[in-house]
């Protein structure tokens, strides 16, 4: 089995992960008894029918409330989603990346590792892109939640990426360069790619060959010049 078949197997079971799904064992928290019938039956439509699809006017009526009490608790649906994500995403941030990197094992080149976490991010995006997209724009606007976020983001993602780096170094995989220089061209890219195409574009997925010329692209310009690509071998 090659290098890349190998690392998206062992990818593939951490792609799918719904936020909606998981939020509903997370949303426990000090709100009155018609808060949190708010909050669950929202995540729980949220999650069966999609953001976009489900309406105040659905959530006040399952939930048995008036759509005018949600205007009054959290103002618009948008805010709303915020309400019930930004206060959980940064676990289930750290825990997810931490379930990817733990599947990182020996025998696996930069190469093929940058494919195939390229591929389940691509999926997870995928399948949460609703999520993505309001976020994305609401950091945009929202100094106070970029603020809050975007450091914290970096600074789960940055030592782990930065000892990849330095292994395939050692490896002979990249070429001898700071490794922040790597790693930050590495995350603008991908940050890049993501936004591109599901916020911008607003595509419902990134196919396997964009995956394989992004990365082939990148590793070009980084790849150590006595070190062959795995496509030669």
């Amino acid at each position: 089995m090659s290098c890349r078949r190998y690392a998206e197997e062992r990818f593939h079971t951490l792609s799918t992960d719904n936020l909606f799904k998981e939020l509903l064992t997370q949303v426990k928290g000090e709100r009155t008894v018609k808060q949190q019938r708010i909050v669950e039956t929202a995540i729980r439509l949220f999650a069966e029918k999609g953001y976009y699809n489900t309406s105040t006017a659905e959530i006040a009526k399952a939930a048995e409330v008036s759509e005018g009490s949600i205007f009054k608790t959290y103002g618009t649906k948008d805010k709303l989603l915020l309400h019930l994500l930004v206060p959980n995403l940064k676990a289930m941030f750290t825990s997810n990346i931490d379930a990817v990197f733990r599947e990182i094992g020996s025998g696996i080149s930069f190469e093929a590792f940058l494919k195939a976490l390229l591929k389940n991010r691509s999926d997870f995006f995928s399948e949460n892109k609703e999520i993505f997209q309001i976020l994305i724009k609401e950091i945009i606007y929202n100094e106070e939640l970029k603020n809050d976020l975007l450091p914290y983001i970096a600074a789960v993602i940055t030592p782990r990426i930065s000892a990849l780096i330095e292994s395939a170094k050692k490896q002979g995989e990249l070429v001898d360069l700071p490794t922040e220089r790597i790693r930050t061209t590495l995350m603008t890219y991908f940050g890049g790619l993501f936004v591109s195409r599901f916020v911008l574009l607003n595509r419902s997925f990134i196919s396997d060959e964009e995956i394989e010329d992004s990365v082939r692209m990148l590793m070009d310009g980084f790849r150590e010049s006595s070190s062959p690509s795995p496509n030669d071998e």
